[in-house]
């Protein structure tokens, strides 16, 4: 971006690149069948659109024009390197990929109306051929732009550790030539897993950030929603409505989170006047309809235990002996410390079941894969200070507030701390 670009001009290219720019990389990805080069493309457009939307004004279509400048670009490139190494293989693949999609009198770029390459790069990222936590990593950098330390956060991984994992897996789509497509009706079902979990792990970076000034990124929440209605075009099962549900119920939640300011407010003194009861009604609607079906999974009984606090008029009112049934049938089906921490807070609100909560939660402590997850040692702190231990639960806030890499969080913590000291 040089200097010469005038304000307005950057604001509006910053403007479109944020709400733009991954489905731009996503069709040139679709076009060039490279991630990186892709990637290159993506920039040099939107570096074109500097250069020439301030004397030539903005184009009808801004992200066709993109993806077309992009593509040109990402040719230019190709001829540039085959001229220096005529022999390379994936150059000579890349360019004939690029030829294919190139035809003269093409239109389809030109057209307001775009297939969704998106949801077609989700399930490449998801393909089986990579690890598990390789296709959410990938799906997570590529489809959405999380950097690598947000993702490295999500799945408590070192940073260096995911960066080589999402560097693999680009490199076994390219090897493999792994297809950029959805796959037929009869390889979605084993596909499904994956591709829902990544949606899921896009939702809660959206619902509450991991890392950064803002708790909430609504642009990755709205993105997760909108790709699990697509999905439930495309394949109406039971978890896919689950998920669907679970999505809802915590967007219903979404206005009464956080006050003016942007600060965040616990669910104890959530205003539920705010809570979005159209969302409600429809996230309830499909996790009674995805129950019925006897096929549901985690998602669905996640939504279930969203619904219980969402039918709640008041917190006090909450149902919480049924959500921690709903915790243990959850356990049974994916068994993970972070459920069993959420299903110890539930028993912790139970009448009479503080300490057997708060020593559920300690004992979630001393393994080593939740010693530096924040949310585990603010649980504590909480339940210490319930149960009036305001020296144990300040030492859990200390902890909490060294961990947290979200400001918004941070401040949460801050303030709770210094209720106590007061």
């Amino acid at each position: 971006m040089t200097t010469s670009v005038s304000d307005n001009t950057r604001q509006l290219v910053e403007s479109i690149y944020q709400q733009e720019s991954r489905r731009v990389f996503a069709t040139l990805v679709h076009l060039l069948g490279d991630f990186d080069l892709a990637e290159e493309a993506l920039h040099e457009a939107f570096k074109a659109a500097l250069e020439q939307w301030p004397d030539k004004g903005l184009p009808e279509y801004p992200h066709t024009w993109l993806v077309s400048a992009g593509r040109y670009k990402a040719i230019d490139s190709i001829r540039r390197q085959r001229r220096f190494d005529p022999l390379d293989e994936h150059v000579e693949a890349v360019e004939a990929l690029v030829d294919e999609t190139a035809q003269p009198g093409e239109t389809a770029f030109e057209s307001p109306v775009m297939e969704d390459d998106r949801l077609r790069l989700i399930f490449t990222c998801c393909h089986p051929a990579l690890a598990a936590d390789a296709q959410v990593a990938l799906t997570l950098r590529e489809v959405c732009g999380l950097t690598t330390e947000e993702i490295a956060h999500a799945f408590l991984t070192p940073a260096p550790t995911l960066a080589q994992r999402i560097v693999r897996a680009k490199a076994k789509i390219r090897d493999a030539r792994i297809p950029y497509q959805v796959p037929e009706k009869e390889e979605l079902p084993a596909r499904l897993h994956s591709v829902l979990r990544v949606i899921y792990l896009v939702f809660n970076e959206g619902y509450s950030s991991s890392a950064g000034d803002s708790a909430l990124r609504l642009d990755l929440a709205a993105e997760a929603i909108r790709l699990t209605r697509l999905l439930q075009e495309l394949l109406p099962e039971p978890e896919v409505s689950g998920l669907l549900a679970l999505m809802l119920l915590h967007e219903s939640r979404r206005p009464a989170r956080t006050d003016s300011q942007g600060e965040l407010i616990a669910l104890e003194q959530q205003d539920r006047q705010l809570w979005d009861q159209q969302l409600i009604d429809e996230g309830c609607t499909l996790v009674e309809q995805a129950l019925r079906s006897g096929r549901f999974g985690a998602y669905t009984l996640q939504a279930a235990i969203s619904a219980v606090h969402a039918e709640a008029a008041t917190y006090a009112e909450t149902d919480w002996p049924q959500i921690v049934g709903l915790y243990d049938a959850l356990l049974r089906v994916e068994a993970s410390p972070i459920i069993e921490l959420n299903r110890a807070i539930a028993i912790a609100m139970c009448t009479g079941g503080l300490k057997h909560g708060l020593s559920l939660v300690e004992a979630l402590l001393e393994r080593q894969e939740m010693q530096n997850y924040h949310l585990a040692h603010a649980a504590r702190a909480d339940l210490c200070r319930r149960n009036g231990d305001m020296v144990q639960a300040k030492l859990s806030y200390q902890q909490a507030l060294k961990l947290c890499k979200q400001e918004p969080e941070k401040r949460f913590i801050e303030r709770r701390l210094q209720a106590l000291i007061n």
